[in-house]
């Protein structure tokens, strides 16, 4: 949005925010979709289930760019999960599978800065289980929907600049693109460099629309093959790409 106001030294100023209050921590009610629901990690419910769907991931491909894991025993991944989950922030969610009952996948709110109507989405860890289902795009369109719903202007999602998935995730979810801020971490002893995207409120509408009409089941043919793409959908809502 173009700066049109100036105050009286002739500098420009941002638009205003009228009325504008800090929205409440977000809840940890269920977030229940069709194909998948999203709920508060409990790690005495989660952990086995999390654990043997991890466990898929043979070559421990999901955790290259995470700053920990792999974990070698049920006991070591169950003592994280007992850590992380008394936590606030990040606030970790547990993707549950509602036919099998079982935890599939983990994500998280982090940086939950209130006063500024900022939240990030992170700790993404998709078990191949998950992976390439409609749940796995569900429970991030659920997540997006609770942030802006609270009254959240901006909703963020970083990653490792070399992480290619992730940064085609962001763009097919709906993120633009906003940078990369170099030397940003050390993580597991390497370099890190971190891409930053973000949604903000006034692109919310056009973004349910488009997460609305890919999650239709009209969207999908008798094989479960989508006929239009999220990408496809998302792309024009898009203000930069990276």
């Amino acid at each position: 949005m173009a700066t049109t106001e100036v105050n009286a030294l002739g500098q420009p100023l941002g638009f205003r925010v009228d009325g504008w209050k800090p929205p409440p921590r977000p809840p940890r009610d269920p977030m229940i979709g069709r194909t998948c629901r999203v709920e508060p990690l409990d790690p005495a419910v989660h952990a086995r289930s999390l654990y043997e769907a991890n466990a898929l991931d043979a070559e421990h491909r999901n955790w290259t760019y995470l700053p920990y894991g792999p974990f070698a025993t049920f006991d070591e991944y169950s003592g994280w999960l007992r850590g992380v989950a008394a936590g606030a922030d990040p606030m970790f969610h547990a993707i549950v599978d509602p036919a099998s009952g079982e935890a599939v996948g983990v994500a998280s709110y982090l940086r939950i800065d209130q006063a500024a109507g900022s939240i990030e989405v992170g700790h993404i860890n998709y078990s191949p289980k998950l992976q390439r289902t409609i749940a796995a795009t569900e429970a991030m369109y659920l997540m997006m929907k609770r942030a802006f719903e609270l009254g959240y202007r901006r909703y963020e999602w970083k990653c490792h600049a070399l992480n290619a998935a992730s940064r085609a995730a962001a763009a097919r979810l709906g993120f633009s693109y906003e940078g990369i801020f170099r030397q940003a971490r050390v993580d597991k002893g390497r370099n890190r460099d971190t891409a930053w995207y973000a949604a903000i409120d006034r692109e919310w509408p056009a973004l349910e629309r488009a997460f609305q009409r890919w999650l239709d089941p009209a969207n999908f043919d008798g094989e479960g093959r989508q006929l239009t793409t999220l990408t496809a959908l998302t792309a024009p809502i898009l203000v930069a790409r990276g």
